[in-house]
């Protein structure tokens, strides 16, 4: 597989799915990812039960598996003189530094850009945060749900005005794993500017800024409009009703997305055999079907109740305008062109425990990354301070002091 970060060598310091995803994404694309944890209490990642889904099933930590996967793990108490000596020793070896720890977490184990950078000049200090690293708020936790999906308007944006209480998120780690991705991509431009100019440099991302990102041009159309939400999409009232969902005759869902419709519009009249809505003055251009948009909605609710999915995919196949089916998320992985290019991946773990895995967005040369599990606790503790020139006696006193696992 092309690897484009072969040979850059990562030290995450992290917790929960946001930069550990960051780091995932690293992992795909080739990195040799060294995650630490504390040889106690560990990432509560590995325990997170959400959405239903329990901390383990057969044996696998699903949460876990997303943003660990193809990682090498070290357990070591950092609070510890012994410990904080390992770390800066792995630090002068590594080419990025990633946490997430909040700002008074870092400063007591003395772990601020200052101090990893002091120790390795050229290293990346890649930090995850709630809400940014300036301002009131700066100090503050947060997760995905709030942080990314609340703050940045998502929430209400998603919800029909007539609920009482805003949607949730639609699973768990929607917005860690944005954000994940964009703090990868930082990553990696300060990777290319350090081999321009030889110097580290301190990369922010937090599930704030993703947010906002995220609902950047509906924060943008609120401005314009002067208006704190934009007009909800109901399915009935959309302006462009071949910019719509209709159900088919067997409970499918086939969405239409004819942005430019008079492009299209006499196409799938054609394909549809509705030749007489051609001759519709009230369908005649975009600007008509806007009009009396409530009258072709229930036409076309009508029409797509009377063909099964299987039908509206072979006759929709031939004409140009867009569409999908959308799906559940239990079927995604099974999606045939998710399985042509690698986006979804079976993982198997001992016994009867297997995973569908994501892969990186990113792929490079045409391939795909091969997932594999993501470490246990301290899986690779000894293989690292061996390298660090600990012998077996040396590592069994750190073990038996608990400074590792």
């Amino acid at each position: 597989m092309t690897a484009p970060l072969d040979g850059v060598r990562v030290l995450e310091a992290a917790i929960y799915a946001f930069a550990p995803s960051a780091t995932a994404i690293l992992a795909d694309w080739g990195a040799d990812v060294l995650k630490f944890e504390h040889p106690a209490m560990g990432d509560p990642g590995r325990n997170t039960a959400a959405w239903g889904v329990p901390a383990s099933v057969n044996g696998v930590s699903h949460l876990w598996e997303v943003a660990n996967r193809g990682k090498r793990a070290i357990a070591i108490d950092i609070s510890k003189p012994e410990g904080k000596d390992i770390l800066m020793n792995l630090v002068d070896e590594s080419d990025v530094f990633v946490t997430n720890f909040l700002p008074a977490a870092r400063r007591k184990l003395g772990i601020e850009p200052e101090d990893i950078m002091a120790r390795n000049p050229r290293i990346i200090y890649a930090r995850g945060s709630a809400q940014g690293p300036r301002g009131d708020l700066a100090e503050r936790g947060g997760f995905d749900g709030i942080s990314y999906w609340g703050r940045s308007g998502a929430a209400i944006g998603v919800t029909p005005p007539d609920f009482d209480i805003p949607l949730t998120m639609p699973g768990p780690g929607f917005g860690d794993l944005q954000a994940g991705v964009s703090l990868a991509g930082g990553i990696s431009a300060a990777l290319y500017r350090r081999e321009q100019t030889g110097e580290g440099i301190v990369v922010d991302v937090s599930l704030m800024s993703a947010g906002l990102w995220a609902m950047g041009m509906t924060i943008s159309g609120t401005s314009v409009l002067d208006t704190e939400v934009l007009p909800h999409q109901h399915h009935v009232d959309a302006p462009n009703p071949l910019v719509n969902n209709y159900r088919t005759s067997d409970g499918h869902i086939v969405s239409l997305a004819f942005l430019q419709s008079d492009r299209y519009w006499p196409e799938f009249c054609v394909a549809t055999d509705k030749l007489d809505w051609l001759a519709d003055e009230r369908f005649t251009d975009s600007a008509a079907r806007a009009a009396n948009a409530k009258d072709l909605i229930a036409l076309l609710d009508e029409l797509f109740a009377q063909r099964t999915l299987e039908e509206w995919e072979k006759l929709l196949s031939g004409q140009d305008g867009q569409w999908d089916v959308l799906l559940p998320a239990g079927r995604v992985k099974d999606d045939r062109q998710a399985q042509a290019n690698g986006y979804v991946q079976e993982v198997l773990h001992d016994g009867d425990g297997k995973v569908s895995l994501v892969a990186a967005p990113a792929q490079f040369d045409g391939e795909a990354p091969c997932l594999g599990r993501a470490p246990t606790m301290g899986a690779d503790t000894d293989d690292v301070l061996s390298a660090q020139g600990f012998d077996i006696d040396a590592i069994a006193d750190l073990r038996a002091r608990g400074i590792v696992r």
